[in-house]
């Protein structure tokens, strides 16, 4: 049984299909149903956030919104602007691995240069499901975190689900209880927004 996605590819414009088998690895099918909605944005809203900052919350009253770019070969690699009002920092990038998938985040300044904390996350430790992989922190953000002065942070686990046409959940969690998930809203798509920092065209 084949599985066929439409994708809009957010480069080359048009609309295209990819197959998956329905017994396909997880890490396909997860990548699969996120392709399928290439070229589109939508918005979310933060459903945990714990424990309260004592500092100002970046998030709190700010538009937030996903935009499934970067689609040129869909099974290998995605790249999701994450845009929290006119901060267009930061960029998803998921990537199939030999062994499934990494979650690397792309900080930009809106000069396009490279944040001085980029291009962490880690990679799936299980095969995880069609609908949830999880990203343990791998050794080179480690080392970025301390260098940083970012203690927490190097336990960190991120957390990605999807059901398609539905919902789409990123998640940020630790052992100490720290937790924070954004949960977008697959029905309805939104306007798109701009380009991130650091990358040309829409």
């Amino acid at each position: 049984m084949l599985l066929t996605l439409a994708l809009a590819g957010s480069v080359v414009g048009g609309a295209h299909a990819a197959t998956v088998s329905a017994d396909a690895a997880p890490a396909d099918q997860f990548m699969a149903a996120l392709a399928g909605h290439c070229g589109q944005a939508f918005a979310g809203r933060v459903v945990a956030n714990q424990p309260a900052s004592s500092t100002p919350d970046p998030f709190e009253g700010k538009e937030l919104v996903m935009h499934v770019r970067g689609c040129d070969t869909p099974t290998r690699e995605l790249r999701v602007p994450f845009h929290v009002g006119q901060d267009h920092s930061r960029t998803w990038v998921l990537t199939r691995t030999d062994d499934g998938l990494r979650l690397k985040h792309d900080h930009r300044h809106e000069d396009g240069s490279s944040d001085a904390v980029t291009m962490y996350g880690g990679e799936t430790a299980d095969a995880g499901t069609a609908v949830r992989q999880a990203f343990p922190v791998d050794a080179e953000s480690v080392a970025t975190f301390q260098r940083e002065g970012l203690s927490g942070s190097v336990q960190n686990t991120w957390a990605m689900e999807i059901l398609p046409k539905q919902r789409f959940v990123y998640e940020l969690s630790r052992p100490d209880g720290r937790l924070f998930r954004v949960e977008f809203d697959l029905t309805t798509p939104v306007a798109l927004p701009p380009a991130p920092w650091g990358s040309e065209g829409a």
